[in-house]
């Protein structure tokens, strides 16, 4: 049995490297996403996504998944330390590619930045499922009208670009360009 593949270390942010989480709020902020339920792949120890929704008045629900032990326990600080911010934003730690449909609610918006980044051998010897099938599920479980979006300065953007390229024109969505450096689709 293999051991749960995990992240080592954890992001602090930093926007001159990756300011997708940033460009992220800013794009919910612009449009006046608010009420909304979120799904937020990679948290950071910054909790940024979280936070900010909490923070802004928009009564954005985020719910984000990490697999990173560090960015788990900043949450856990953070709870301990703000617990009025853990009323719309909760944080788990796991594999994203063993996602449970089931357990999912639907989402307004998902935003997955690190499609490609972290899929390896761990996972599949697992049952975890791929990028593809982690991208297909969640694109399930958006609500018409909600928006999916990527990271184009991603890491792994030269093996993410080609898969959205495909899944855009399989899935019930509509590419509505860039903003900042994020792709942009909204489900049909």
């Amino acid at each position: 049995m293999s051991q749960l593949a995990y992240y080592v270390g954890g992001w602090d942010l930093d926007v001159d490297v990756c300011p997708c989480d940033v460009h992220f709020t800013d794009f919910l902020e612009e449009k006046k996403i608010r009420n909304g339920t979120i799904f937020h792949f990679g948290t950071g120890t910054h909790h940024h996504v979280g936070v900010r929704c909490a923070e802004n008045g928009s009564n954005n629900a985020v719910l984000g998944i990490t697999a990173s032990v560090e960015e788990i326990e900043a949450y856990t600080k953070l709870a301990l330390e703000r617990p009025q911010i853990t009323r719309t934003y909760k944080a788990f730690f796991g594999d994203i590619y063993l996602l449970e449909k089931r357990l999912l609610p639907m989402f307004d918006a998902v935003c997955l930045p690190h499609v490609c980044e972290f899929w390896g051998p761990n996972n599949a010897a697992y049952g975890g499922m791929t990028d593809r099938q982690m991208v297909d599920l969640l694109t399930e479980h958006t609500k018409p009208g909600g928006h999916i979006f990527f990271y184009t300065k991603s890491m792994a953007y030269d093996q993410a670009g080609p898969l959205v390229a495909k899944w855009s024109k399989e899935a019930p969505v509509t590419d509505e360009g860039l903003y900042k450096t994020l792709a942009v689709f909204r489900k049909k």
